[in-house]
């Protein structure tokens, strides 16, 4: 099996032992991610805006695995306060509403009580065309 590791540069994968994402014959495993910005180290308040962010995390770890959002399978949403759902789907619906992953969506807390939400996403990576009138 080949594996691969990838980073965000958050300080909690080194703390918790964990990676971003893991590739793993040619799957995209993207662990539990966020709202925070780990570039300026801030989470927004708003749980929409949390999931704004959380999505461009996961696009940044599948981009360095060589996918993208359109490559997602699996979904699933951790909500901590369902009268937040409403915001929270709009922007998956923005986000996944041409993809349509399978997914779940749980009520929870979370680690951190600034967090409203948390996306786990598993990807298959692109396969090159093959086969007749494939690019040779």
């Amino acid at each position: 099996m080949t594996r691969r590791l990838i980073s965000s540069g958050s300080a909690f994968e080194a703390a918790y032992g964990y990676s971003r994402a893991v590739i793993a014959d040619g799957w995209v495993f993207v662990a539990g991610t966020t709202g925070f910005d780990y570039a300026a180290g801030t989470i927004a308040d708003d749980p929409a805006g949390q999931t704004r962010q959380a999505f461009r995390n996961i696009a940044a770890a599948l981009a360095e695995a060589g996918a993208g959002l359109g490559d997602i399978v699996r979904a699933t949403y951790y909500v901590v306060d369902p009268d937040d759902w409403p915001a929270i789907g709009a922007v998956i619906g923005d986000w996944m509403g041409e993809v349509r992953p399978a997914a779940t969506m749980l009520f929870c807390r979370l680690m951190d009580p600034r967090m409203k939400i948390e996306i786990e996403v598993t990807a298959r990576l692109p396969q090159p065309a093959s086969g007749p009138g494939a690019p040779g």
